[in-house]
């Protein structure tokens, strides 16, 4: 039986627990991790192919691509979202690529917002690849987006998997 890998959640933002959480995915085929992983580890590739993604900056002259304790902030859902990389496995053969941050937007208790964002890409056989995006959030921003309809952060995530797939496919220049 073949088993799908699944994303490694910090205790204090596992689903279920927190204020919102969202869960995209998507099985293509014709593509693979490797084809995938450069559109989402090159955060400056993000605003090619998603439009809720703006302003991107790094710490210490670091990025483009994302690394493991990597501190950037961008723009998204109308929030300045300060991030700091916790989890960034590149792709290897037979293994899922993963990536993920803490983000954070400053502000009182009506306003702060903090994130998980995680990512998980895996080759799956027929020449399919998974992508997996999960979200968990936690602050009044959080419980105001999950009580949403239709829920900003699942249509947004979608729209982020679905650019993403659109750029693999094209192979455009990052």
């Amino acid at each position: 039986m073949n088993t799908l890998s699944a994303i490694i959640w910090p205790e204090n933002f596992l689903p279920g627990t927190t204020d919102n959480f969202v869960s995209n995915e998507v099985i293509v085929a014709g593509l693979s991790v490797a084809d995938v992983w450069p559109y989402l580890n090159t955060a400056t590739a993000w605003p090619t192919y998603y439009s809720n993604s703006s302003d991107i900056e790094f710490d210490d002259g670091a990025g483009p691509e994302l690394r493991d304790g990597l501190r950037f902030r961008f723009k998204t859902f109308g929030f300045p979202v300060e991030s700091s990389v916790v989890e960034h496995v590149p792709p290897v053969a037979g293994e899922a690529a993963r990536v993920a941050w803490h983000g954070w937007a400053e502000g009182d208790e009506t306003t702060r917002l903090d994130v998980h964002h995680a990512w998980l890409l895996e080759d799956l056989p027929g020449n399919r690849v998974r992508i997996l995006t999960q979200e968990s959030q936690i602050g009044a921003p959080a419980r105001e987006m999950a009580a949403t309809r239709p829920n900003p952060m699942l249509n947004g995530h979608q729209e982020w998997l679905d650019g993403l797939v659109a750029a693999a496919r094209s192979r455009a220049a990052i």
